[in-house]
């Protein structure tokens, strides 16, 4: 899906934009966790509870007419979970002190949420080949600068060349 490293910068700048978030995670709808800023916690069990109550949310928002799932926060004794849509397929997870300011907290992981869900939806258009057991994008030029130029995946195969239909001799 989305590159872990570029995710787990934006979570990282998140928790220096407000420091009392404790923690950050980036996970699937699905539950699994895509990268994670985080300690104290099971990355992997939060992710699954994650997605276990953005099922509930989404229900709630859709029963009582309130439109698509964006957000939802829980308040404990010692501080806040916020999650926040992320794209059509992510959310991001922040955990928070109690004494976060509950307005700063949703301005930047609104943000965040956006930055991730652009990052995973450019991750998920990118065509992956797989190369001794890995995955990785498909490239067949350079730029000037030498970076690496993606190719996209042809749809449906074109004709071929005629060049291509005719027997070959031996030379």
């Amino acid at each position: 899906m989305a590159d872990e490293a570029e995710v787990l910068g934006e979570l990282q700048r998140l928790r220096i934009r407000v420091p009392q978030v404790t923690g950050a995670l980036a996970a699937s709808v699905d539950g699994l966790v895509l990268a994670q800023d985080t300690s104290g916690v099971e990355p992997e069990g939060v992710a699954a509870l994650t997605a276990a109550a953005l099922g509930v949310a989404q229900r709630l928002a859709d029963a009582t007419g309130q439109g698509v799932f964006r957000e939802l926060l829980v308040r404990g004794s010692r501080g806040y979970v916020a999650t926040y849509a992320a794209g059509d397929t992510a959310v991001l997870t922040l955990l928070a002190e109690d004494r976060v300011n509950v307005g700063r907290l949703h301005l930047e992981g609104r943000r965040a949420g956006a930055k991730v869900g652009e990052l995973v939806e450019a991750a998920a258009a990118e065509p992956v080949v797989r190369t001794r057991g890995r995955a990785r994008a498909r490239t067949t030029s350079t730029t000037d600068s030498g970076l690496p130029v993606r190719t996209p995946r042809p749809t449906e195969p074109g004709p071929l060349p005629e060049s291509a239909l005719q027997p070959r001799t031996a030379r």
